[in-house]
């Protein structure tokens, strides 16, 4: 097992921290000892550019996208912006790839997400060839292309797919190098994705697919300001509906709500499997709102200890990347 963290694109009073900034972050985690630094693609700056920015400036490190949507690019062009990444970064560059959100890709970018998982069963049709060099000549219902790439000496940069649904999964284990997960627990690893991708890769011939786990780490003592005595007041009713709320968003684990144990009801995927919905609980699983300054206020949802410990002003948004290419311990 291998540990990274993701880097943090703030520099704090709603501002975007500059490319120097986030190559100087790079260059800490790799002095701290971390095997992966991610990369998140949303709304600021592109993945794929920043990681060959950084991957000039900072040697050893993996570097991951996490993740680019494939909507926004055709293949081809994923195709040669990754091979130029993979260059520029000495072949250090994991290239991970997802199908975002309906919201996203209908309502922002006007684009249909309909049958998302034959979008990117075509996708990769397209993505993988092309980043080995082979021509390409496919006519899908989706996409087409009639392409080759000159691409540089050296292996093509490993594609991990994000997944949570069963096809998702098979799809990731039979044609990539493995998957990205977000804010999935230990009893959904071990009984649901880590069995369906492993299978999957196994029936197509491929090694043991890499798992990419990531999650939030715990912060260590309340906002600056507010007292041990006002943070136990406020526990209570509001801590155990915060804590009912995080585990919510961890799909297929168990959530204990007022003394019992909310019922399932299988709702539809966003890739064409299902996920559980709790009831008793918010039907839409959303994060929390993230604020630039952290008032006693939000103490309410915290499960810190009694003793505070004044943490880092950048500690809140901090994930961390569990990296492993077999399955995790379940206590």
């Amino acid at each position: 097992m291998r540990i990274g963290i993701q880097t943090n694109p703030s520099a704090g009073g709603g501002r975007l921290a500059t490319l120097d900034q986030i190559v100087d972050q790079v260059a800490s985690f790799a002095t701290q000892g971390f095997a992966t630094a991610a990369f998140a693609n949303i709304f600021g700056y592109d993945a794929l550019t920043v990681i060959a920015v950084a991957g000039r400036a900072v040697p050893r490190i993996e570097l991951e996208t996490a993740v680019v949507p494939v909507f926004t690019r055709h293949p081809v062009a994923m195709a040669q912006q990754a091979v130029t990444t993979q260059a520029a970064a000495g072949g250090r560059l994991v290239l991970g790839i997802g199908l975002s959100h309906r919201p996203v890709v209908e309502e922002r970018w006007g684009m249909s997400f309909e049958r998302p998982v034959e979008y990117m069963q075509e996708y990769l049709a397209i993505l993988l060839p092309l980043m080995r060099g082979e021509a390409v000549e496919y006519s899908g219902k989706r996409l087409r292309a009639k392409s080759q790439l000159s691409v540089p000496e050296g292996p093509p940069p490993p594609v991990i797919l994000a997944a949570l649904g069963e096809r998702q999964l098979r799809l990731a284990g039979a044609q990539t190098d493995g998957t990205t997960l977000w804010m999935v627990g230990p009893k959904t690893l071990a009984g649901h994705i880590v069995p369906i991708i492993t299978e999957a890769a196994r029936q197509a011939g491929r090694p043991a697919p890499r798992i990419l786990a990531g999650l939030p780490p715990r912060r260590r003592g309340p906002p600056r300001g507010c007292s041990a005595r006002r943070l136990g007041a406020r526990r209570g009713a509001a801590a155990r509906r915060a804590r009912a709320s995080r585990r919510n968003r961890l799909h297929r684990e168990p959530v204990r709500v007022r003394g019992r144990t909310a019922a399932d009801s299988r709702v539809p995927a966003l890739d064409g499997g299902t996920w559980p919905r709790r009831r008793g609980l918010t039907g839409r699983l959303r994060a929390p709102r993230r604020r630039s300054k952290p008032s006693c206020a939000d103490a309410s949802a915290a499960s810190w200890p009694r003793r505070a410990v004044r943490p880092k002003a950048s500690s809140t948004t901090r994930r961390w990347r569990v990296s492993s290419r077999a399955p995790l311990p379940v206590r």
